[in-house]
């Protein structure tokens, strides 16, 4: 162990959040096929997975080398061993380099309705803001009522189409100082 708190990690010393008997951690290699199982299931359950959606970005399947990069971090959600979702950010691509854009936050349905999905935004952003980004900016559909009123709760506020992510299906844009 380092700091109080913290863990030493391959990836670096990273904060661990419990709830539970849920945890938040950087996602590792082991983990990338479970994730890739939740984003390919949640967003089918959503009716998010036809073109334009990010169920077709290249990193679904390497989610820990796609994240391992400088300004990017994905972390999951994880309950006695098992991923049961995840979240992260990055460089939002085509915008000021101070803009990050919140990736791929998406849950079982037995991880819903807890307050996990707010512990893991919370823990998502302040790992951006340490990143040294000042704006959040994510995509969403306005069918996704729960996602898009915790992104409210957490004060981000509608905005228009930003950067260039390729989500062209998307119709729900948000932003949120950091």
């Amino acid at each position: 162990m380092s700091p109080k708190g913290h863990k030493q990690h391959p990836y670096g010393t990273i904060a661990i959040v419990s709830a539970d008997d849920f945890h938040i951690r950087r996602i590792e290699p082991g983990d990338d096929p479970a994730m890739a199982a939740v984003i390919r299931s949640v967003m089918t359950e959503l009716g998010a997975s036809g073109p334009g959606f990010a169920i077709h970005d290249p990193e679904v399947d390497g989610m820990s080398a796609a994240y391992g990069r400088p300004r990017h971090d994905y972390f999951v959600l994880v309950r006695d061993g098992e991923v049961l979702g995840g979240a992260g950010y990055g460089p939002l691509t085509g915008a000021d380099e101070t803009v990050c854009e919140l990736r791929k936050m998406y849950f079982y349905p037995r991880a819903r309705g807890a307050g996990l999905g707010a512990r893991m935004l919370e823990h998502v952003l302040g790992q951006a803001r340490a990143a040294g980004f000042t704006t959040c900016y994510l995509e969403t559909l306005q069918s996704m009522t729960a996602a898009r009123k915790l992104y409210q709760a957490f004060g981000f506020t509608p905005s228009g189409p930003m950067g260039n992510t390729g989500h062209f299906a998307c119709d729900a844009y948000y932003t949120r100082t950091l």
